[in-house]
């Protein structure tokens, strides 16, 4: 087993999550997962039938690390920690992944329209011996009321369709938010505080 330098990889396609590594410091390398269903790496993301959102985002952080670390191995890459995270929404009990289009966009958008949902974000790490650990960050977001003309110009902008929620903290959509309790790195992707801790863990120094 080649042990490699103080990076970890970051099994991640976000841009976001790069861009907050980066922000305490923290070199990495991007780790991409297969996504084709059915080939070895892949991840489903769907919710398993009554799974609560706050297991279910837990279980696909967990399961994307378990695939890079078996994707480290089977690549014969070096061995550095892994961190992986989940995203999801949640308001009256359901599970508000990434739209598929303009109008789940939408649908999604109305629902938390003049409302406050949580967002949930799991983060994974694994160390260089393979042991695994897990923090959750939960947040609370409370929305203004919006139209559906102010709706329908966001939807017809990019950023609502690689997001949880349709929104995005960082972008326009900061403009419906009244109040946040938590994290915003959180909100954001990556809660800093609690990947931190984890990544002390692993050797891996913030400051």
């Amino acid at each position: 087993m080649i042990h490699a330098d103080h990076k970890i990889y970051l099994a991640s396609k976000s841009p976001r999550r790069r861009e907050l590594l980066r922000q305490i410091g923290i070199e990495f390398e991007i780790l991409m997962l297969r996504e084709t269903p059915g080939r070895a790496g892949a991840v489903s993301e769907e919710p398993h039938v009554g799974e609560a959102p706050d297991i279910y985002v837990e279980r696909i952080a967990r399961e994307k690390a378990e695939s890079a670390w078996q994707a480290v191995h089977g690549r014969r890459l070096p061995v550095r920690p892994i961190l992986t995270a989940d995203t999801t929404v949640t308001v009256d009990g359901a599970i508000l992944g990434k739209p598929v289009d303009a109008n789940d966009a939408m649908a999604m958008l109305r629902r938390l329209s003049g409302r406050t949902h949580q967002v949930l974000t799991a983060v994974a790490v694994i160390t260089h011996d393979g042991d695994m650990h897990q923090a959750l960050s939960r947040s609370e977001v409370s929305f203004a009321d919006l139209s559906d003309d102010t709706l329908r110009a966001y939807c017809a902008s990019s950023e609502p369709y690689d997001k949880a929620g349709s929104y995005g903290v960082q972008g326009h959509a900061a403009q419906f938010i009244r109040h946040i309790s938590g994290s915003y790195s959180g909100i954001m992707g990556l809660p800093l505080h609690e990947a931190a801790q984890l990544l002390k863990l692993t050797g891996i120094k913030t400051l």
